[in-house]
């Protein structure tokens, strides 16, 4: 687990980017902040609709709230992002092809019963 993680807060941003449109508001957030008439007119949803979406964004901590008037604008919580990727990168050092992870296996596997004899001699 990445460092200071929550394991609640991850499953919750993992479920935010679960669903297309919210992977598009998110897209759209990080160009600018918006209303949530205008994610609603540009994605083509009903504002019941938006506001499902934005309830599960909130949730993950995704984005930021701030109400000017009677309009709430949202904005992008690039520090949620950061955790996202720090968990990810944890698993860096494991990349590699599949050719490469399964060779890798099978060489660990065919030296297996030897250690074994090894030890009980």
């Amino acid at each position: 687990m990445a460092h200071n993680q929550n394991p609640q807060d991850l499953d919750n941003a993992f479920e935010a980017l679960a669903n297309k449109h919210r992977r598009e508001i998110i897209y759209v957030l990080s160009l600018q902040p918006c209303s949530i008439s205008q994610l609603a007119s540009m994605r083509n949803l009903s504002l019941p609709a938006i506001h499902k979406h934005i309830k599960v964004l909130e949730k993950g901590g995704m984005l930021i709230r701030k109400k000017i008037g009677r309009t709430n604008f949202l904005t992008l919580n690039r520090e949620s992002l950061r955790g996202l990727q720090d968990w990810v990168m944890q698993y860096h050092t494991y990349w590699g092809s599949n050719e490469e992870t399964l060779e890798n296996y099978a060489q660990y596997l065919s030296r297996e019963p030897t250690k074994n004899k090894e030890k009980k001699k």
